[in-house]
């Protein structure tokens, strides 16, 4: 599987393989990234996956907020799902994630990046 982190202010996607659905997977992954980034991580916009379980040590570690979408309110996170749509002609539906490796995520992210994306 993999985590998608998009900047709502500029598009700039970040996206990290994740070895299972598990929230120290996830934990593990989000710390890379935002560590790794010039940009700052002030809050995050989150589904209600059972991965983000234990949100409260990134936003501890990291000095950032987390907020939750309602259940079966996708609209409410337009940015990341519209952008979960575009990894999507890469990665599509029905594809096993086995051969996804973090390579690939940062080819695709670079992708997606570097293409022209009207921001509103």
């Amino acid at each position: 599987c993999i985590v998608t982190l998009v900047d709502r202010m500029t598009g700039y996607t970040f996206i990290g393989q994740l070895d299972d659905r598990t929230t120290r997977s996830l934990n593990v992954r989000m710390s890379k990234i935002m560590t790794r980034s010039d940009l700052p991580f002030k809050t995050i916009t989150a589904d209600n996956g059972t991965e983000f379980h234990q949100y409260a040590q990134l936003e501890r570690f990291h000095n950032c907020l987390f907020y939750f979408a309602n259940p079966y309110h996708s609209w409410e996170r337009g940015t990341n799902e519209n952008t979960n749509g575009l990894i999507r002609q890469y990665l599509p539906k029905r594809t096993s994630m086995s051969h996804v490796t973090q390579k690939l995520c940062n080819e695709i992210a670079h992708k997606l990046n570097t293409r022209p994306r009207k921001r509103l």
